[in-house]
């Protein structure tokens, strides 16, 4: 690390930290600007959700295979350089996706924003470490950062409803490009011309590593986002992602064991509570992937407005900040990770089993709210904990690769998440609607008396007999759509609470668990 300071000295410190913060949101923009309004973002570019949710893993996926190189990048170039020129070629990324129509050329755009996003995301935070001096400087930091993650889709979502009621899509692109250049200009007041690190030349960097890593990444996330729309294993397309998610991920483990300088250390799977991390990522997001179907729910069977939908996540948010100021008072005090594992774990499975019940034709706010402010809290109290845990489960030496772990478990958990939320919906479905059709046959009496009662109703509003006739049936059709999705919700949110409880028990259970957090002994990284 260089001595020389990379901070004008003549900037405050309480600058220097609200700079620091601002420049990371950043990332929360790249990442969610599109995510979090697919409605608006699949009609403007004429594709399907599922071409959304692969362009988010495109990002994602990007940004989880550039961090393997992310360090070397950033000790080649001057801090006050490299952060400029990342937030320039952020807001013209965003400048040209207001003016591509394209999915191909806005999925390389959105790549590109994956990279976009790594590169700052790490030397922001060890940037924001060295400003703290107290003992539980890496639990502030990490709640600060990781927070900003967790709260980032419902204010970008709230911004872009109120951008695109009442500007065009075009503004919600130049209101993110400008907030690029608001941090160029950050940058330019508090950094100086010094480096933060010695300079490291480029070509150390393990390109092929790099390659490799992110074709396999993006053919995995391929699978599990179209499989079920194109059949799995029917398709050719779904066969040759396959093959090459399996190829590639063989070459790069292959060089990994064979290059002087690897660019992931296996040897981080030989610890224990590194593999425990990693598993319950996946658990986690997988559990969170159900806030989704909330959301559906709300939009198309209580047809609620998205203005409406976007203000109701704030209580999200107030449970997010509540679940992290517990997790916060919980790692100060040293309390064993497992106990603030299973504490999450209880709050998400009372979450779920709860909103089982109000998967009903239409409920109100107040009944919605308390459990709907619980999945925040489980979520807060879970996150930074889990991230912190997994960081600190191996050696000093090992710790990047740790966290690029902790990454990889969040990425896979929400591809999972999406592609098991996605295909049990449709399965169950499926299953709901063949069985109500069988009871609702034209001999069914109950099904005359309120086919002849809708078809009246129509008439006495103006329509003829066959046109009333065929609106009745619409709109039995549609009632019987609506009970076969709230019964297959129903399900899948019994099913995630009752394995959440099982997670928990699993937790009490599990001997690796017994540590507390040793947060500051992997410091550099996390630093």
């Amino acid at each position: 690390m260089n001595k020389q300071p990379v901070f004008k000295s003549w900037v405050p410190d309480w600058l220097i930290k609200s700079v620091l913060i601002c420049c990371m949101l950043h990332t929360m923009v790249l990442l969610g600007l599109y995510t979090s309004n697919m409605t608006y973002s699949a009609s403007f570019l004429d594709v399907e959700p599922e071409d959304l949710q692969f362009a988010m893993s495109v990002t994602y996926g990007t940004f989880l295979a550039t961090l393997l190189v992310e360090n070397r990048i950033f000790r080649y170039f001057p801090t006050r350089n490299y952060f400029i020129a990342i937030y320039a070629l952020a807001a013209l990324t965003f400048i040209a996706s207001a003016y591509t129509h394209d999915f191909v050329l806005f999925l390389m755009l959105r790549a590109a924003e994956g990279v976009l996003m790594a590169l700052p995301w790490v030397p922001l935070r060890i940037l924001l470490l060295t400003r703290f001096q107290s003992r539980n400087a890496t639990i502030i930091v990490f709640s600060f950062t990781y927070g900003m993650l967790l709260m980032a889709s419902p204010f970008i979502m709230n911004i872009a409803v109120w951008l695109l009621e009442n500007y065009d899509w075009d503004y919600m692109a130049y209101g993110s490009a400008f907030f690029q250049l608001l941090c160029v200009a950050l940058v330019l007041l508090i950094f100086n011309g010094h480096r933060f690190h010695r300079k490291t030349p480029l070509f150390q960097i393990d390109w092929a590593s790099l390659v490799l890593v992110h074709a396999a990444i993006l053919c995995g996330a391929f699978v599990l986002v179209y499989g079920e729309k194109k059949y799995w294993f029917q398709s050719p397309l779904i066969v040759a992602a396959c093959a090459g998610a399996a190829v590639a991920s063989a070459l790069f483990i292959l060089r990994q064991q064979l290059v002087k300088r690897p660019c992931f250390d296996f040897a981080v799977f030989r610890y224990a509570n590194l593999r425990t991390g990693l598993l319950l990522f996946i658990v986690f997001y997988i559990s969170r992937a159900t806030l989704n179907l909330c959301h559906q729910t709300m939009t198309k069977v209580w047809n609620w407005e998205p203005v409406r939908v976007a203000h109701i996540q704030y209580l999200n948010v107030a449970g997010n900040a509540i679940g992290m100021l517990i997790a916060a008072a919980c790692m100060s005090r040293s309390v064993a990770a497992r106990y603030i594992f299973m504490l999450g774990f209880s709050v998400l499975a009372i979450h779920h089993l709860w909103i089982t019940f109000l998967f009903v034709p239409d409920v109100s706010l107040a009944d919605i709210a308390v459990p709907y402010l619980l999945q925040g809290v489980g979520v807060g109290v879970i996150f930074v904990p889990l991230v912190l845990f997994t960081v600190s489960s191996t050696p000093s030496s090992l710790a990047p690769f740790a966290g690029t772990v902790g990454v990889t478990g969040r990425f896979w958990g929400s591809t999972l998440g999406f592609c098991i939320m996605q295909n049990a919906l449709v399965f169950l479905q499926q299953m709901h609607y063949s069985k109500l059709q069988q009871m609702l046959t034209p001999e069914n009496a109950e099904t005359q008396h309120w086919l002849a009662g809708s078809t009246a109703r129509f008439v006495s509003k103006g329509f003829s007999e066959d046109q009333a006739t065929g609106l009745a049936f619409r709109q039995l059709n549609q009632r019987l759509t609506t009970q076969t999705t709230l019964l297959a919700e129903m399900e899948i949110f019994t099913f995630v609470g009752y394995a959440l409880l099982a997670a928990v028990v699993l937790l009490l259970l599990n001997k690796h668990l017994r540590q507390t957090f040793d947060i500051l002994k992997n410091r550099i990284w996390g630093t």
